[in-house]
């Protein structure tokens, strides 16, 4: 390769990296240190998990029962591992001990005692229901943080095995952000049994004032058509307590507007949801289909003809609820209910304030390199300076181009990159000397000690890059920006500190110099 080419490439190289880099403040992302955010501690309460598992084996419990003609007392939830089964009478018992085993004896252990029996979950699935639970939640918010639009989120296993750490960079509604967050939107389809109804009491009236076990009792929308001065009114509706579809039947939802143009949602079912829903509505025509999120009726049309695979939700929404509500229908409902536990709201100060303390740090250090490397190597000290200096500038170029995020740790990374580069052209200018000093020519002793200086570099660096690995593995936020930095500064080092420097040693002796100043 002649001289000119590899001079060609080395603009062409610094050229892109520039074009990549440059305006810094437009490309190159800062993490939630340098810009930033709000940082997010909340727990997942995993007994809810546990709870619906213990109340879809009582209802499906209830409707075995109801097939095969079984009559008991009572089916009660008593904790979110247990349930209770009172009065089952003696010439049915045995029926239902199968009836029972059939539906709960994979999760529950059974004791019994005078026709009552106490069903609790087994402590290996109370156990992997909890770590699902997280693990679910934790895929839920992130999917949900992916559609916020937030630049390089950080969403984690966070202390003990019920919390999950958040990250937010650059994020000014706070508020929005931790509501979408958190929101379970648990999507259900139920037919309305009785109702609406304009106050409980009057729906409790209707059922004798008390709710039936088959039953439950949903709030909705508010009318106010029902009360004198224009005074909205809560409606209540009865609706079944199995859900014909629910948000796992999802395959996404969009916002939209209705007859009216008011903002709505629109979902679409998946293949298995579409057919079920599809029985649901072609046996219910005429009768009322109440969509529910999170325990509260949004709308309860009438079903005017069978319907598979698409619907509507309408109700009171602002375009940004539309929006917001098919975003976290989307992502799927959460598991389990969240709390904060922690929230830091970290100001763009503070973000311009480490950004100057990192900078001032890095040039700092540069500063005291390029001092010694000139005073030690002399002249030759300027082809390591530059070689360092287009090192940095491909490293930025490299992470604006792949969209790696600037954090503190990643300008410590920067820092390290200097020293990494200072390393190389010290190996090989020793090298040099060592060549020189055995009465080999000038030209001879540069390309020797390149040559010979060649694997020590390669295996310095593959071990740098193998901890690097590691780090971005097995780390978390700042530990894979300082990893990714290192592992991008490394690869661009063995680049300047070989193909750069020698280019530029050849160059100067391309002269005919026959003195090296070193």
């Amino acid at each position: 390769m002649t001289l000119r080419t590899k001079f060609l490439i080395i603009v062409g190289v610094i050229s892109l990296s520039v074009w990549s880099f440059y305006p810094p403040g437009e490309k190159v992302k800062l993490g939630l240190d340098l810009k930033g955010g709000v940082h997010l501690v909340l727990r997942v309460h995993t007994d809810d998990a546990l709870r619906i598992e213990t109340e879809l084996t009582v209802e499906r419990l209830r409707e075995t029962l109801a097939e095969g003609g079984l009559e008991v007392g009572s089916l009660s939830v008593t904790s979110p591992t247990e349930f209770l089964v009172e009065e089952v009478q003696p010439d049915q018992d045995q029926a239902f001990r199968q009836a029972a085993s059939d539906d709960s004896e994979a999760v529950f252990n059974r004791s019994s005692g005078a026709g009552n029996y106490t069903y609790s979950m087994k402590p290996n699935i109370a156990n992997q229901l909890r770590e699902e639970a997280v693990a679910q939640a934790l895929q839920t918010i992130e999917r949900r943080v992916n559609e916020l639009g937030v630049a390089e989120p950080v969403v984690a296993k966070h202390g003990s095995g019920n919390q999950i750490l958040v990250q937010l960079p650059g994020v000014s509604e706070v508020a929005r952000a931790k509501e979408i967050i958190r929101s379970t939107a648990q999507l259900e389809l139920k037919l309305v049994e009785q109702g609406p109804f304009y106050s409980r009491e009057d729906a409790l009236q209707a059922v004798g004032g008390e709710i039936p076990g088959e039953m439950e009792l949903v709030s909705g929308s508010e009318d106010v058509s029902a009360t004198g001065g224009g005074v909205p009114s809560t409606l209540y509706y009865f609706v079944g307590r199995v859900a014909g579809i629910t948000g796992r039947d999802l395959r996404t939802a969009r916002p939209t507007i209705d007859e009216m143009n008011q903002p709505a949602v629109s979902f679409s079912l998946n293949q298995d949801g579409a057919r079920r829903f599809g029985q649901l509505t072609g046996a219910n025509i005429g009768r009322q289909l109440a969509i529910i999120i999170d325990d509260r009726v949004f709308s309860a049309p009438t079903v005017e003809g069978r319907i598979t695979d698409e619907g509507r939700i309408t109700g009171s929404f602002t375009q940004q609820e539309a929006q917001d509500l098919s975003l976290v229908l989307r992502s799927g409902a959460l598991p389990a209910s969240l709390t904060y536990l922690e929230e830091r709201t970290i100001g763009p100060s503070l973000g311009a304030a480490s950004i100057r303390a990192g900078v001032t740090a890095s040039l700092g250090g540069l500063l005291v390199v390029v001092l010694f490397i000139l005073f030690y190597y002399k002249l030759t000290g300027i082809n390591a300076v530059t070689s360092i200096v287009v090192n940095l500038m491909i490293l930025l170029g490299l992470m604006a181009y792949l969209g790696a995020t600037m954090t503190l740790p990643g300008i410590a990374g920067f820092i390290l990159t200097i020293g990494m580069g200072v390393d190389s052209n010290v190996l090989i200018f020793e090298r040099i000397k060592e060549e020189l000093s055995s009465a080999k020519g000038v030209k001879s002793a540069v390309s020797a000690g390149f040559d010979r200086v060649w694997w020590t570099i390669v295996d310095t660096h593959v071990a740098s890059l193998i901890a690097a690995m590691f780090l971005f593995q097995f780390g978390t936020g700042p530990i894979r920006g300082f990893a990714t930095t290192l592992t991008i500064g490394l690869l661009a080092n063995v680049f300047t500190a070989v193909f750069v420097s020698r280019a530029m040693f050849e160059l100067v002796l391309s002269r005919r110099r026959t003195a090296l100043s070193i």
